[in-house]
């Protein structure tokens, strides 16, 4: 959902929602490799049984990463796919269902933002490599050293959308890797498998949902059924919520800020490429075992925990002396309606509600003052009270004005705080230490590259008269400072224009701050005057119909695939007058885009080449009918942010009709294998040899039967739908032919496919937003002391560790890190007599707890690490090293996993994970503190000895 600081608000605000996975790493043993057994009970301490994958959310960052190097090619793209689900898959273990969606067909208010996106995307592919080039050819020309340029075409990541031969072959990989998965992998064995790709309509975690609803209004459903759905993207906690299943989770991967990525150029960490100066690598480590590696561990995922948050809004929505019943599941709905009002993917957000501004927490004290006059609930079953909802947006224009205001100063004292601290620093820059005093940072090799001071006395006195001229008195106020912090000559200097201390801000023409905000708001965004009331209550009616729809297809499906927003901007919250009786229906019976026919309108003519000849020729061809759907620049507005990404790209909207017309005349080029991916499909369901419905499903092949057929819900965990026979099925006994060269064909599949299709109801049929009869509240997780925003006697949240509340921990007490300390080089990266001197710091220093292996020495383990267990831990008052008890492994191996191959091994034995075993040290250890005080009193980076301790473990 477009609203990107949703997520850190919540986990600020709610911070117990969310848990730390527990995951279990492939391990080696004498060479062999063990992957992980699945079904086996979740380390997690609790059992899902339904697991859904919003695929889009794995694609993207499979195909394009960003902290690591691109996959060279479409294979090696499949197998990074397959490897991501591989290790969702481990953690979370499901029992009984796996539904795998990926993006289909979107409604056409999705397709504007799509084409947003789409736009920038080629722009700023184009504009990056021609800045890149440019770089590289100036520092070529200064005689830097850049490696050679490798030949390869640049991926086009537009290519991931419905229609495209790369989502067909996607399809078909998929195909292959489940097939493959239930004839060798054990914790699939009595799974079901459906897969939604890119062929069926609709959004992929929408999709999702769809199933949920139709699942849950079935008699033979399960109320207590434990769902997980991965995904990134903030509307999924909006949408779990809508469901109203007492038991969602979902998994997401940790953001970590300011993740180090290489320079695009050099392939060197630690800068970025316009500041590339063509240096050669330095050595990293004795044996230069760091060099190529990234100073990161791998992506660590976390779980969301609806029921918890639940616990949250039901005791921040209670309200007393209602003059109805309090009613939390109404509630809950009402507040995921107001969200809609900070930004979605389907309407612009208010100008005058910001989620950075506290707006949901604005909206939600409105709300508990208005309800009592409104007489019942903003929503229900998601339809919406528009004369309750006027009350609501009515009372937040009352105080617009004083928002705008407030968000001035705020701004103002902001940027006042950032020059301060700007000027701060240069005049501290010249009284940093120098010599063989200067910092030096963490893996480089040139800590020798300053001589040692002849005359330790003199040095230190010079320092402090740096220092006392630093905070002389006597200098003014006005004096001026040169760029290394010393004071200028007389008179000073003119100063550059990039030595500013004030960066440069967008210029804004509406001051929103100012008198008349709204006339010229108007006039500027929409070019009519402010007194034009049938104009701005046109606005108004689009953007409440766009509310209604957007809660409709949140809690019913989609209303309409034809509508759409038609303005690039929102009105204003004091605008919201007279809203009860406008209309909110929307036409019945529309259908989906095709697939080429969506490619149409959201594709810019730089990615044409998707797209068959003639119909490429529509983007570019000057005497085209349509040619003004694709402009080769489009302006974008900045609309009160700083950075391009958060503006508005002014692209003209497509006339559905016009469109329509101009496919008409080309349709007719279109080849049958164009054909066959222009066409509409639907999902797939996979059964293993081992699982009840696979008999069933093979008679119905043997049979010839064409027509569609009951999913037996007995058969198959309570689930429901339509079977029919699918036209290039899976089927037992069959040689199945991998799509990636690299991977092996299954000669002896025993897998099944067939078409699969939800149960159906009539149009006008509403789905109840309730908690089904019979289902179980799960146990309350909250204490009196989680309703604070931190825990732990004010030291900051801690996630917990699995779903276990009373998981024992295992903590190294002070005596066991001052081994650490002395068994391991302070010099990282250098030669040293500790036996951990090569292996990367931990901590604040590498963002993760990964480890690396020793290179051409074995492995070591320090004697007092060995004999740690549950019985010696220390429970100091900061939880420090959050793992389940364990014995180490002295024989862990470093040896990374081997990539999927074509190994003649039979199919019976447990398949191979493509994951790198990275931890080469005997455990994981906890992050460094970041406070010096806090380190100091971990005995960590002492110069010296402590006193002799009075026990082996627990000493003060």
């Amino acid at each position: 959902m477009g609203v990107p600081a949703f997520f850190r608000w919540l986990s600020r605000k709610y911070p117990a929602i969310i848990v730390s996975c527990v995951e279990e790493k492939p391990k080696e043993c004498n060479g062999i490799k063990i992957p992980i057994d699945s079904s086996k009970p979740n380390p997690n301490e609790v059992e899902f049984d339904n697991l859904y994958l919003d695929m889009n959310g794995i694609i993207h960052p499979c195909t394009h990463p960003e902290d690591k190097p691109a996959p060279k090619n479409e294979d090696e793209m499949m197998v990074a796919i397959f490897e991501y689900i591989d290790r969702l898959f481990n953690i979370v273990r499901p029992r009984r269902l796996l539904y795998m969606a990926i993006d289909g067909v979107a409604p056409r208010a999705k397709m504007n933002q799509q084409r947003s996106r789409r736009f920038r995307a080629s722009k700023e592919g184009v504009e990056t490599a021609e800045e890149k080039q440019r770089i590289r050819q100036e520092i070529l020309e200064k005689g830097g050293y850049l490696p050679p340029e490798e030949i390869k075409e640049r991926f086009d990541s537009n290519c991931i959308t419905p229609g495209t031969e790369f989502m067909d072959n996607l399809a078909k990989c998929l195909r292959y890797y489940i097939a493959d998965r239930l004839n060798n992998d054990p914790g699939w064995k009595n799974l079901a498998v459906i897969l939604s790709d890119a062929s069926a309509p609709g959004e992929g975690e929408h999709k999702i949902m769809d199933y949920i609803r139709r699942q849950r209004a079935q008699p033979n459903h399960d109320p207590n059924t434990h769902h997980c759905l991965c995904g990134a993207d903030a509307d999924l906690i909006m949408l779990g919520l809508a469901t109203h299943e007492p038991n969602f989770t979902i998994i997401r991967e940790e953001f970590k800020p300011n993740k180090p990525k290489p320079c695009a150029l050099c392939n060197q960490f630690g800068h970025e490429v316009k500041d590339c100066q063509g240096l050669p690598k330095e050595k990293q480590g004795e044996h230069d075992q760091f060099a190529d590696c990234p100073p990161g561990s791998e992506q660590e995922f976390i779980f969301i925990r609806l029921c918890v948050l639940r616990e949250y809004l039901e005791r921040e929505l209670m309200m007393a002396s209602l003059p109805f019943t309090f009613d939390v599941e109404r509630s809950i709905d009402d507040w995921v309606f107001m969200c809609f009002f900070v930004g979605n993917d389907f309407l612009p957000h208010l100008p005058s509600l910001e989620i950075r501004e506290g707006a949901i927490d604005r909206l939600v004290n409105i709300y508990k003052n208005v309800v009592h006059k409104t007489g019942g609930y903003l929503t229900e079953n998601g339809y919406v009270n528009l004369q309750r909802v006027q009350m609501i947006m009515l009372s937040v224009g009352e105080v617009e004005d004083n928002i705008f205001k407030k968000r001035k100063d705020d701004e103002e004292n902001f940027r006042r705080r950032q020059k301060d601290k700007r000027k701060r620093m240069k005049r501290e820059q010249h009284s940093m230490p120098g010599g063989q005093f200067t910092p030096q940072p963490l893996g480089r090799g040139n800590r020798g590259s300053h001589q040692p001071i002849n005359n330790p006395r003199h040095a230190a006195f010079e320092m402090r008269m740096q220092d006392r001229q630093s905070t002389t008195p006597s200098a003014s106020p006005n004096t001026s400072f040169t760029s290394d912090g010393s004071p200028s000559p007389a008179g000073g200097i003119k100063r550059k224009v990039e030595d500013s201390d004030s960066e440069p801000e967008p210029e804004d023409n509406i001051r929103l701050w100012e008198a008349g905000w709204k006339q010229r708001y108007y006039k500027n965004k929409f070019d009519v005057d402010v007194s034009d009331k049938n104009f701005r209550r046109k606005v108004v009616q689009s953007y409440v119909e766009g509310l209604c729809w957007v809660l409709r297809y949140y809690y019913q499906g989609c209303a309409s695939w034809k509508w759409y927003y038609p303005f690039h901007y929102a009105p204003f919250a004091s605008d919201f007058e007279g809203i009860a009786d406008m209309p909110s229906d929307f036409e019945k019976g529309t259908k989906p885009f095709r697939p080429l026919e969506q490619l149409m309108g959201v594709f810019p003519a730089a990615s044409g080449n998707f797209l068959p000849p003639t119909w490429r020729n529509l983007m570019t061809d000057p005497e085209s009918s349509i040619i003004d759907f694709y402009p080769e620049d489009f302006a974008i507005d900045l609309n009160g942010k700083k950075y391009a990404w958060q503006g508005v790209a002014l692209l003209p909207f497509v006339d559905e009709r016009r469109l329509r017309a101009a496919l008409a005349e080309v349709y007719p080029d279109l080849t049958p294998e164009e054909i066959r991916r222009n066409s509409l499909g639907g999902d797939v369901l996979f059964v293993g040899k081992q699982h009840q419905l696979h008999d069933f499903i093979l008679e119905q092949y043997k049979s010839g039967e064409k027509e569609a057929v009951g999913l037996p819900p007995e058969l198959c965990h309570g689930i429901q739908g339509k079977l029919a026979r699918n036209d290039n099925p899976v089927l037992p006994d069959e040689t199945l032919h991998s799509p990636v060269p690299m991977l092996r064909d299954l000669t002896q599949n025993s897998a099944i496919s067939i078409n699969f299709k939800d149960p159906q109801f009539q149009e006008d049929f509403i789905f109840k937003a309730e908690v089904l009869s019979g289902a179980k509240k799960p146990p309350p997780v909250l204490k009196p002391g989680d309703w604070e925003k931190t825990n732990n006697d004010g030291r900051p949240w801690r996630p917990q560790l699995g779903f276990n509340r009373d998981r024992r921990q295992v903590h190294l007490d002070q005596s066991s890190f001052r081994t650490l300390g002395h068994a391991m080089s302070r010099n990282r990266g250098h030669s040293g007599s500790g036996v951990y001197s090569n292996i990367a710091p931990p901590g604040a220093y590498n963002q993760g707890n990964t480890y690396r292996p020793l290179l051409g020495r074995p492995q070591q383990i320090p004697k007092l690490l060995s004999n740690i267990g549950p019985q010696d831990s220390w429970q100091g008052p900061t939880p420090l090293f959050q793992h389940p008890p364990q014995r180490f492994d002295r024989n862990s191996g470093a040896t990374p996993l081997l990539a999927w191959n074509r190994m003649p091994h039979s199919q019976g034995q447990p398949y191979q994970q493509n994951q790198y075993q990275r931890p080469g040290g005997p455990m994981n250890y906890p992050q460094r503190p970041n406070d010096r005080r806090e380190r100091g009193r971990q005995g960590y980076g002492r110069p010296y000895p402590l006193p002799p301790s009075s026990g082996r473990y627990n000493w003060n």
